[in-house]
């Protein structure tokens, strides 16, 4: 099987540019507790299994309550996948927005999303694995897709005007989840395993594909 790592802010348009103004003690120590919780979940599931690890484990793990988890992860499993995808969804906003203004904004969020989707990342090789070999936390992974819309709206605004950028992220998240399907089909046999289909970047680039005109469409507007 093949296998491919994944690298899951607050950023402003300026002419091609991305600002991420330092956050407070307070977001600070919020990011902070979100690792804790999330390096915790994904450890704690490669050591035992994700069905041997229950939320009171990743709290006492991290030093923290069952209580202050439920603030930040509705589930083991978006804990668990949020340590592959974290940060992923400002950084694709964040290489949109580093691209010069004259580019064209189909590439640019094309590309963007296909090197954030594909970069392999610091994580540890046995997390993909880990994800695809379980039906939950493959559906945690694929949900976790949805998660671009807010950054890509954010950015793309800039060029477009709120109501239209807010169209396009959330199609241009609707057609990364479906090459993401595409990519983790279930195995043949019904024995819980996935088989990694096609290359992703091609994938990725053929589901964005049939927005291009709408993305062409809206680069060419006056912003609202």
């Amino acid at each position: 099987m093949r296998t491919r790592k994944f690298a899951l802010t607050h950023f402003s348009w300026d002419a091609g540019a991305v600002t991420t103004p330092r956050p407070g003690l307070r977001d600070r120590k919020k990011q902070a507790t979100r690792k804790s919780l999330r390096d915790a979940a994904l450890r704690l599931a490669l050591e035992c299994g994700p069905d041997n690890v229950r939320v009171d484990d990743i709290a006492e793990a991290a030093g923290v309550s069952p209580r202050t988890y439920n603030n930040y992860f509705s589930s083991r499993e978006q804990a668990i996948v949020a340590a592959v995808t974290a940060e992923r969804d400002a950084r694709v906003a964040e290489a949109v927005a580093a691209r010069p203004a004259s580019t064209r904004l189909a590439d640019a969020v094309t590309e963007a999303i296909v090197e954030q989707y594909t970069d392999p990342g610091s994580h540890d090789p046995r997390a993909l694995l880990l994800i695809t070999a379980s039906p939950a936390l493959r559906d945690a992974f694929l949900d976790a897709a949805d998660g671009i819309e807010d950054p890509l709206t954010a950015v793309i605004a800039g060029r477009t005007g709120q109501h239209t950028a807010r169209v396009l992220s959330a199609s241009i998240a609707a057609a990364v989840r479906i090459a993401l399907q595409q990519w983790l089909r279930p195995a043949a046999a019904d024995n819980g395993l996935v088989t990694v289909s096609g290359s992703l970047p091609d994938l990725l680039r053929a589901a964005i594909a049939p927005l291009t005109p709408a993305l062409d469409a809206a680069d060419r507007q006056p912003q609202q």
